[in-house]
């Protein structure tokens, strides 16, 4: 099984709430944080929605 190591890239200033709230609830705060999350179907529809913020890889368990 793998995980998904995404790291945010881009500011979430100016952007909308929607947005916002997608990368807060996947625990990225300031930029260039990172966090490593279950490779899933809801994750990967959160990642979908905020994929011009983020940079996305795959990490073996």
């Amino acid at each position: 099984m793998t995980d998904l190591k995404v790291t945010l890239i881009k500011s979430v200033a100016h952007r909308l709430p929607k947005q916002r709230k997608i990368v807060k609830a996947l625990g990225l705060g300031k930029v260039n944080s990172t966090v490593v999350l279950p490779d899933n179907a809801a994750t990967r529809g959160a990642l979908l929605k905020i994929a011009h913020l983020i940079s996305v890889e795959e990490v073996s368990k």
